[in-house]
Formats: structure tokens, C-alpha cells, sequence
């Protein structure tokens, strides 16, 4: 393999990068693959196989299906990857909100069957969020992390918060709270010089404060999961440190539910650590898009249909 492990390391993504067709021609071409997803239909007593390769758009689309895809989908690629280069250990893994949980598995931290029960675990009580606390979310463009801070400070009010949700990569930001408190910040950005500033298609204001309805159940189903220390170290979304002890990944998936995803701090503490390259493992290519804007100088092969498996070689 062309790529120095110590110098690499597997990156996951997260809700927005699922499509109908995931997984098909990964399953189709590798019986390693194929098992993970007929061990997944097993496991969840429902075909959640036939949902992300058939659709329709609306039942993928709906976060307690999207969540767990999206998880199943990275692990057959990198079980793909590890039937191709079983010796290949990255320096570090790493995951885009959901996609940590992903991360965690990959690395040994959870058994699939584990990681994916309380992924999907995740979906339902992230959906119960929303219908207890609607709220929605907003991708502001061409703001840095300070002013978008004091925008959502000045657009929130006792009862109506917004805030910063995930600081993506330079100049692109999410923020997620309540509708009224989001209306504010989309004026207040484009005043403030924003390129875009555009609501997402979504009902659930992740990553803040409107999660804390559902956040015991979210720590009591954390609990229920066996947990062990990772084999390979984990780039944590909201330290954007390393977490190499079990409790510490517990506390960081805990604390994720209401906290910032730090990607770009996560992805410049990986490149200043020495890793040139990052191997996205899963659905679509969000993240390298993304990494490309944080840090221009890496290489990003992304891995989840077969064909890109012949660029390793």
C-alpha cells in the first residue's frame, strides 16, 4: 500500500452524506462487506439494507435510519480495507458527529454489533429531541468561528438560543437552536458580510442545548454499550484531542449530544501531528471536501465503492 500508515489516518462522515445506492456495489463486490450488511438486517430484525439501496429518499432520509447507514457503510468499507491491507494501522481516526461513533468502532472501542445498536439508539432519541424541543439548523458561509459566537449571542434570548453547532472548515459554519433565535442569525450574518446563509432541510437542532431533553436516556444507553480503549487513538469532536482511555471516549460521545463539533481544530491537530493523507471511509466525499478547505496540502482518497479501492493499489 502507497501510503505510510503513521502518516494517515481514517476519517468518517456524518448525517448529510447518505444516498440511496449505499453500500449496493460495496456489498455486490465483497462478500466481507456483504456480511456486515446482512449482519446489520439481523441485528436490527429489519432490513435497514434494503433502505439505503433502494430508498425512497424520505425513509433514508429519516435520522434513525440515516444514523445507522451511515455507521454500517463505513465499517463494511474498512473491512474491505482491512481484507485488502491487514497490517495497515493508521495513526489516528476520526469522525464528523455520528461519524465518531464510527470511529470508535473502527478503532475496537465498540463490537459492531454494539456500536450499531446504540447508533441507532442515537437516531431514535435525536428524533424524540426534535419533537420534544423543535428546533432546525442554519449553514452560514464566509463568517470565521469569533463573529458567528457574538451573532449568536446577540440573536439568543432567555428562552429562544442558538448556537454554534459545527465549525465544518474555514468559512463554513452550521448553527443550529431554536427557528425564531436562527431567523435572527441569518439577518444578522448577512449584515455582517456573509456569502450564504440558508436554513438546512431539517427539524432537529443538533449539537446544543435543545438536545438536553433526551440527554439521560442518551448517557443511560452510553452506559449499556461495552466499551474498551481503543487500538488505534481517537480524535475526539469536542475536545479535538486525543482519546486513547474508554471513559474519555464515553465522555466525549456524552458530551458531543449538546457541544460544537470541533472538525477543524481535530483535522489541524491530526496534519500537525504528521499525517499528509486521510482516507474517508464510507458515503460520499463531504469530508474531503471539507479537509481540502482546512488544509490544502493533504492527500484525500475517499473509500466506499469498489472502484475507489484501485487507487491504493
Amino acid at each position: 500500500m502507497p501510503i505510510n500508515p503513521a502518516a494517515s489516518a481514517l476519517v468518517f462522515p456524518g448525517q448529510g452524506s447518505q444516498s440511496v445506492g449505499m453500500g449496493k456495489d460495496l456489498a455486490a463486490a465483497f462478500s466481507v462487506a456483504r456480511s456486515v450488511f446482512e449482519e446489520t438486517d439481523a441485528t436490527l430484525g429489519f432490513s435497514l439494507s434494503k433502505i439505503m439501496w433502494e430508498g425512497p429518499d424520505g425513509e433514508l432520509n429519516d435520522t434513525v435510519n440515516t444514523q445507522p447507514a451511515l455507521f454500517v457503510h463505513s465499517i463494511a468499507a474498512v473491512r474491505v480495507l482491512k481484507s485488502f491491507y491487514p497490517t495497515f494501522t493508521p495513526a489516528y481516526v476520526a469522525g464528523h458527529s455520528l461519524g465518531e461513533l464510527t470511529a470508535f468502532a473502527a478503532a475496537n472501542a465498540f463490537t459492531f454489533t454494539g456500536g450499531l445498536k446504540l447508533v441507532r439508539s442515537r437516531g431514535e432519541l435525536m428524533k424524540e429531541a426534535g419533537r420534544l424541543n423543535p428546533g432546525g439548523m442554519a449553514a452560514i458561509m464566509g463568517l470565521d468561528i469569533p463573529t458567528l459566537d457574538r451573532i449568536c449571542m446577540r440573536a439568543s434570548t432567555a428562552y429562544q438560543l442558538v448556537t454554534v453547532a459545527n465549525d465544518n472548515s474555514p468559512g463554513q459554519v452550521v448553527v443550529s437552536g431554536h427557528k425564531p433565535a436562527l431567523e435572527r442569525v441569518l439577518v444578522l450574518a448577512k449584515e455582517a458580510g456573509a456569502r450564504r446563509a440558508l436554513p438546512l432541510p431539517v427539524s432537529i437542532a443538533a449539537h446544543s442545548r435543545l438536545m438536553s431533553s433526551i440527554q439521560f436516556e442518551w448517557d443511560e444507553a452510553i452506559k449499556q454499550v461495552a466499551c474498551s480503549d481503543p487500538v488505534i487513538p481517537v480524535v475526539g469532536n469536542v475536545t479535538a484531542g486525543l482519546l486513547t482511555k474508554a471513559d474519555a471516549l464515553r465522555e466525549d460521545i456524552s458530551a458531543q449530544m449538546q457541544s460544537r463539533v470541533r472538525w477543524v481544530d481535530s483535522i489541524r491537530f491530526m496534519v500537525e501531528r504528521g499525517v499528509t493523507t486521510f482516507l474517508e471511509i464510507g458515503t460520499g466525499s463531504v469530508l474531503a471536501s471539507l479537509i481540502k478547505r482546512i488544509s490544502p496540502d493533504v492527500a484525500v482518497i475517499s473509500l466506499g465503492n469498489p472502484q475507489d479501492f484501485d487507487t491504493l493499489n
